[in-house]
């Protein structure tokens, strides 16, 4: 096996790595946030805007992670830069 091959297989295992987990772990983090929040507003009405709004914010920055992280595998698997190291040498 030479070295692009390897280096294919080594960053599409590392592309479906990075996809599973960073949307699994986020997915779970955000049902953990929806629920607290909804908890916060059954036991106060009164704070539903103020929890609201800061619930969004938070959702927001979970799910950047999970975009970082599909980001990062499309990188690898469609302009990966270790292909270009291995070509020139």
């Amino acid at each position: 096996m030479d070295s692009i091959t390897s280096i294919a297989i080594a960053s599409i295992i590392t592309a479906g790595l990075t996809t599973a987990i960073g949307c699994m772990m986020p997915a779970i983090g955000e049902g953990k946030a929806v629920s607290s929040a909804l908890n916060s507003i059954a036991q106060q009405p009164d704070a539903a805007p103020t929890i609201t709004r800061t619930l969004f914010v938070g959702l927001a920055m979970i799910e950047s992670t999970a975009i970082y992280c599909f980001v990062v595998s499309m990188i690898l698997i469609f302009a990966n830069p270790f292909w270009n190291y291995i070509l020139a040498n």
